[in-house]
This record gives C-alpha cells, sequence and structure tokens, in this order.
C-alpha cells in the first residue's frame, strides 16, 4: 500500500501505515565506497521559448527579466555534461507558448518501461502533459496512462531501486500516488512537503543511486522528516543555504552528481561521501524555479 504518514484514512484512500507496517531502512552503503556510475538515458527540451512571463512558484518574478539566450547556453552545458558523462539525451521539440517546458522532469514518470502520464496544477503549463505524452508514445514508449488525479511527474515522484519517494502539499495530490504505485507495481512512499520554496520534491531531495538520498529536512513536515531518517539513516543532509539555490535539484547517475555549482557545502560534502560533484550554472533557469534536474526526464526502459 501507499505509505502515507500525512494522510488520515478514508474510505476511498488507501489506510496509513502503522510504525510496523512501514519499510525497512533501505540498504546502508558501506563507508567510502567505491561508487559506479550506471549509463542513463534523458528527455531534454532546448529552452528556445523560455520566459519568466507568470509566477507559480516562489522564485518566478516577471518583473526581473530572464534571458532565453542565455539559458540556452547554460542548458547546452549541462547537455555537454551528460554527454561527457557518457549517458544518452533525447529531444523533445520545444512548443512556442510554453517556456516552462524546459522543465523536461514534470512532463510525466517512467518506470519500467511505463509512462505515468502528468496533469498540471496551473493552466499556464496544462498543455505539457499531452505533449510529453505524446512523445513518449511516439519514441518506444506506448504504455501510457492518462492520469485521472493532479501531478507533475517526477518534479514529485523519484525512484530509487525499492521504492518511489513521492511529494505532495503544493502540487501533487495524493491520489495521485496510489494511482502510480497501482499502474507501476512499485511502493509509493509519500512524503508532506511544508515550505513553498520547494514545492516539488525535487527542489528538497535526490536519489544518490538506488538506496541512498541527499535532502533538507527543512521542507519537509515532522512526519516525513521521521520517515526519511528511518529509511535512509545513512542520507546526505544539505543544509539550508545550499538548498536555498536549489542544490538539491541534482542528477546523479551513482557516482557523478550533475548540481548546481552555488551548492559549494553540498558538493564538499558529496565528495567526502565517495560521490564525484560535475557542477554546472544553471542560474537563468533558476529564475523559473529549475535546475539540473528539473531540466531531466529518466527515461527507464
Amino acid at each position: 500500500m501507499t505509505v502515507s504518514p500525512a494522510m488520515e484514512p478514508t474510505a476511498a484512500a488507501a489506510p496509513v501505515a502503522t510504525p510496523a507496517a512501514m519499510p525497512a531502512a533501505m540498504p546502508a552503503p558501506a563507508a567510502a565506497p567505491l561508487r559506479e556510475a550506471v549509463r542513463r538515458h534523458y528527455l531534454m527540451c532546448r529552452p528556445e521559448h523560455f520566459a519568466v512571463t507568470y509566477a507559480i512558484n516562489p522564485w518566478m518574478d516577471p518583473a526581473a527579466g530572464a534571458s532565453a539566450e542565455l539559458a540556452v547556453a547554460q542548458w547546452e552545458s549541462l547537455r555537454e555534461a551528460y554527454a561527457a558523462l557518457g549517458h544518452q539525451v533525447s529531444l523533445i521539440d520545444p512548443i512556442e507558448g510554453l517556456p516552462d517546458m524546459v522543465f523536461a522532469a514534470n512532463g510525466a514518470l517512467v518506470v519500467g518501461g511505463r509512462v505515468y502520464g502528468a496533469r498540471f496544477t496551473h493552466a499556464e503549463r496544462a498543455a505539457e502533459g499531452p505533449a510529453y505524452a505524446d512523445w513518449l508514445r511516439g519514441n518506444g514508449f506506448p504504455d501510457v496512462l492518462e492520469p485521472a488525479f493532479t501531478n507533475e511527474g517526477e518534479g514529485d515522484f523519484l525512484t530509487l531501486d525499492h521504492v518511489i519517494l513521492a511529494g505532495t502539499g503544493f502540487r501533487t495530490e495524493i491520489s495521485a500516488h496510489q494511482e502510480a504505485q497501482e499502474f507501476l507495481g512499485r511502493p509509493v512512499v509519500t512524503l508532506r512537503l511544508v515550505d513553498p520554496r520547494f514545492y516539488h520534491l525535487d527542489t528538497a531531495l535526490f536519489p544518490l543511486g538506488g538506496d541512498n538520498v541527499a535532502y533538507y529536512p527543512g521542507a519537509f513536515s515532522p512526519g516525513s522528516r521521521a520517515v526519511l531518517e528511518r529509511l535512509f539513516p545513512h542520507a546526505v543532509i544539505a543544509d539550508e543555504a545550499d538548498a536555498a539555490v536549489l542544490g538539491l535539484n541534482a542528477v546523479c547517475d551513482g557516482r557523478n552528481v550533475v548540481i548546481n555549482a552555488e551548492a559549494a557545502g553540498l558538493i564538499k560534502l558529496l565528495d567526502e561521501h565517495g560521490y564525484e560533484p560535475v557542477p554546472v550554472d544553471l542560474s537563468e533557469l533558476r529564475k523559473a524555479g529549475g535546475g539540473p534536474k528539473c531540466c531531466t526526464l529518466e527515461l527507464r526502459a
């Protein structure tokens, strides 16, 4: 069943798991392990139409201005970083009038070749869900579920080896967690976000390979922090300064961590834990609340 520490059971919802029913902690990595990278397949969208013309999260200020030219240059450096690490990158064509389409992670959740589609909270982004679903159907992922509930793809669903962590509180309904679990056949653990700066789970937490995570505790409710402490006793804990530059909106292939360059403390911490940080500058895209992970949808065949 979906583990939902912040939800009261109702006739239409799965019952809340008791502490005894909670999943056991993820297997703890050995101290200073030799990390191995796993080649990944990513979907990205070039930000040709990037702009900040509306405000749907605390990072967005239309009056501050944003440059599509600079956003494209920074995005290209991200794509080049993935290529240098040996990852496959596919591209979806950008659509004029969808300035946030660059944030590919929000477009779907792809696990085991199955696609759980996105249904956006805000009307400004609503057309992105069908656009990503159409691309996936046409590029080797025909098994697509059109969601009945609001969710924003990998913005609020992060996949590990044995569990999917799912965020709620701002963008994604808890019912979507249950819907995704039934469709994908993977256990889903609900985590409640409480700080509007971290409106998606991928702004406050990222997987380190398949059995551990890095996260900022202040983004989560007390119950969700307790769940994370139980599941990941050896997690990398970020401070507010690094979270505030979207340092946790990062992508890890098991060894290398592509991360916002301004998150200096977290970069040092990851290095001490045996990872290889790959700093990138996505400061222009951060004006819309995005970083490396927001730009990256993983295609798990």
